[in-house]
């Protein structure tokens, strides 16, 4: 992360720049005190094995802050009067946001071919035209815009009048925020099909940006998968994308965000999970449909 505090250069006192770049170790009570602040409030749990992993992420922002003690920096967090505000910050630094373009194509592929046109057939039968996918943990919005491209270019030449919502949910403002600008660095197209990143991306010097029109098509807004409250507010959806996210919790945590996104979805609702992801002993709730490279769980 970085910090620019104007052009400006100021002269550093000695102290100050021994702390921003001092490593500082993480006590065994105090990685049991921020795991489990973390687990209240993400669902994410550090195994034992992780604590290295924890220790130097809280490590940036505890020297960024001048701070001395992972203690410190928790009652920074959970008392001083910009803790709120800090916890953003805590988020995206805890939080992994690996993602780029089409990175999931047999989703996406099952998606145009199997899911839309059984969707769309039930929705017509109830003289309703629009469909709602949400994807979940949607991290800078690659994703999303990859479903609205084949959406785009595939399901609405051969469905005119159906409407398509598409929302992008993180828990990360910074990653939520470069969603809505689409604006993007290489590594984020390098694996696009070039029809699509010719038909929906212009470069400049910021980056690629993504084609204004298509932007429209989605809205981004924060959102913690493990907050019952707000997960309340998320209904109505025919298709969820909630991968690589399950991989991170504990299997209380998966139960509870399972059940949310399955109430989340319309009867007939389609969810996507990541490659590396199950729901064997979390849910029964589903009905597993498999195909070629991937599988999906509907709700009956």
């Amino acid at each position: 992360m970085n910090f620019t505090l104007g052009t400006t250069v100021l002269p550093l006192a000695p102290n100050i720049l021994k702390s921003s770049t001092q490593a500082i170790e993480m006590k065994s009570e105090e990685f049991s005190s921020w795991r489990q602040f973390i687990y209240d409030k993400t669902g994410i749990y550090f195994q034992d094995n992780k604590k290295y992993l924890l220790e130097s992420r809280l490590l940036k922002r505890i020297n960024f802050l001048n701070l001395s003690t992972y203690d410190e920096y928790l009652k920074y967090v959970k008392y001083n009067s910009n803790g709120r505000k800090e916890e953003t910050f805590l988020y995206e630094v805890i939080t992994i946001n690996e993602t780029f373009f089409f990175r999931n194509q047999p989703q996406l592929d099952v998606l145009v071919t199997n899911i839309f046109p059984e969707v769309i057939s039930i929705k017509e039968k109830l003289g309703k035209n629009k469909i709602r996918i949400w994807s979940a943990a949607s991290s800078s919005g690659e994703e999303a815009y990859s479903i609205a491209m084949v959406i785009n270019d595939l399901v609405k030449p051969k469905y005119p009048n159906i409407e398509f919502e598409i929302v992008g949910t993180d828990i990360s403002q910074k990653v939520i925020d470069t969603a809505k600008k689409g604006i993007y660095k290489e590594y984020s197209v390098r694996n696009m099909p070039s029809y699509y990143f010719k038909k929906y991306f212009q470069q400049t010097s910021e980056g690629f940006v993504i084609n204004q029109a298509l932007k429209k098509n989605v809205s981004f807004r924060l959102l913690n998968l493990n907050d019952e409250n707000e997960m309340k507010q998320m209904s109505n959806f025919d298709v969820i994308f909630c991968a690589n996210v399950l991989i991170y919790f504990d299997t209380n945590s998966k139960v509870k965000v399972v059940n949310s996104l399955y109430n989340a979805l319309n009867k007939s609702g389609v969810l996507f999970i990541g490659y590396s992801e199950t729901l064997q002993n979390i849910t029964k709730s589903f009905k597993v449909l498999s195909f070629p490279k991937t599988v999906s769980y509907k709700k009956e």
